[in-house]
């Protein structure tokens, strides 16, 4: 399958590669084309942004979340229908996962370029530098002979002059500059403690940033001369992901309560998709907006965000907390990752959550950041105990105590993990199901028994 394509990758972190991504996609979204936006890693926060640029789901790729064997079938499943695809890369090009018995630069953005076969857009910072360019771009095009350097946009530029230096600089490299991109520092997205505000928590000012920020890099960088490189990118020897290849549909059609809105904004677009192809009806629910569970509901997912930020509001909705409790109390099947977590437990930084988990959480100085192989320690609604799987922890909390009687999940070098209590699984653990789509499966299972009357629910056992 031919899909013209790029990765926009950067010598470091905090270099613009985010901006100019996003900028990249509203561009081509704004000529008319379809882009399919894409991030290495797996970070939430950046598919946002060019999310909301393109208008369709920023997706993850993730050769350690979801294998790397996995990562091209993905790829094509969620750019079905685009006319190309925009992928920001993660840290550094070639900054991969450090975990023992991967090999250096596994999951970088050079690792997914390769199996991509995609030009890569380098992204560099030349604030602080003139004729020193050209070695820091010659370094990048010579360092890995199997990752082609097929441009690079010049960002936080100076002045025109600036701009001549960098230019004639890089005149012998053999790397074209497609753009040069001025200092703007009013186009810069605001971060909290766990990096950028996700672009769903700023509403009417997100879209306004995205507009921008296409407008700025349309004026600034040649993209039809982005086009043309990304058009050389060959066609790809895979068949696209389908979720309902990986899943066997329940028997019944159970309704299945997502969280979103503004305190909910992590989740990976797989995780649903598997849901349905597993026979469920996915529903939305907000916990700052609804003051009920969708009607019907039969089993609820609470991913990840920033519930600490929105506490006092989250504790305020008195009827969602009550009916999230009586929910559980009841048996229906709960999944919660990592604010999900928050949410379920007693309390959070002071103020009442919906108390089905007894444990209280507070903000914490320390960042816990990293991926994580896990086995499961309990049977749960969404996994039997023993189960491995590959995960990714990122937040700044902590939960007292840290573990229930029947903790979710173990992993090298720390403690037991999570809940895992009646039909309710906590855990601080992310994770994409397209790696285990049997989690999928088994929590879809459990919802469609949790549907049926109670004599009914014990023979399906």
């Amino acid at each position: 399958m031919t899909l013209p394509r790029v990765v926009v990758a950067a010598p470091s972190s905090n270099a613009g590669k985010t901006s100019v991504a996003t900028g990249l996609v509203a561009a081509l979204a704004a000529r008319g084309l379809t882009v399919s936006p894409h991030k290495v890693g797996p970070d939430y926060i950046d598919p946002g942004y060019t999310g909301l640029a393109a208008g369709r789901p920023g997706r993850n790729l993730d050769a350690v979340l979801v294998g790397e064997e996995r990562v091209v079938p993905l790829f094509l499943h969620g750019a079905r229908g685009a006319d190309v695809a925009v992928v920001e890369g993660v840290m550094g090009l070639f900054d991969g996962a450090t975990r023992p018995g991967l090999e250096p630069g596994f999951a970088s953005t050079a690792h997914v370029a390769r199996l991509l076969r995609a030009p890569v857009v380098l992204v560099v910072d030349a604030s602080a530098q003139a004729q020193s360019v050209a070695a820091l771009v010659h370094g990048f095009a010579t360092y890995d002979p199997t990752v082609r350097l097929g441009g690079v946009v010049l960002n936080r530029v100076g002045s025109d002059r600036h701009e001549e230096i960098l230019r004639e600089a890089l005149g012998g490299s053999g790397v074209p500059v497609l753009g040069a991109v001025r200092r703007m520092e009013a186009l810069g997205t605001p971060s909290r403690h766990l990096g950028l505000v996700p672009a769903a928590e700023r509403s009417a000012e997100a879209l306004a940033t995205v507009g921008r920020l296409g407008e700025v890099v349309a004026g600034a960088v040649d993209l039809d001369a982005v086009l043309r490189l990304a058009r050389t990118a060959p066609a790809l020897d895979a068949v696209p992901w389908d979720p309902a290849a990986e899943v066997t549909p329940v028997e019944r059609r159970p309704r299945i309560a997502v969280a979103g809105g503004a305190a909910f904004t992590f989740g990976y677009a797989e995780n649903t998709e598997l849901l349905e192809a597993a026979g469920a009806e996915v529903v939305t629910v907000d916990p700052l907006r609804d003051e009920a569970l969708p009607e019907g509901t039969t089993g609820l997912v609470v991913g990840g965000g920033f519930p600490e930020v929105h506490a006092a509001d989250l504790s305020a909705n008195d009827s969602l907390r009550a009916d999230v409790a009586a929910l559980a109390a009841r048996g229906a099947p709960v999944a919660a990752e990592c604010a999900g977590l928050l949410y379920l437990a007693r309390s959070l930084d002071g103020v009442p959550m919906c108390g089905v988990l007894a444990t209280d959480a507070v903000m914490s100085a320390r960042l816990t950041l990293g991926y994580r192989e896990a086995v499961a320690l309990s049977d749960s609604v969404l996994a039997p105990g023993g189960t491995r799987v590959r995960g990714h922890e990122f937040h700044r909390t902590v939960t007292t105590p840290a573990a229930g009687s029947a903790p979710a999940w173990r992993w090298a070098g720390a403690e037991p993990e999570g809940f895992v209590s009646g039909s309710v699984h906590a855990s601080y653990l992310h994770l994409n199901w397209a790696g285990s789509p049997a989690l999928a499966e088994r929590f879809a299972a459990a919802c469609a028994a949790a549907a049926l009357p109670e004599g009914a629910r014990h023979a399906h056992r």
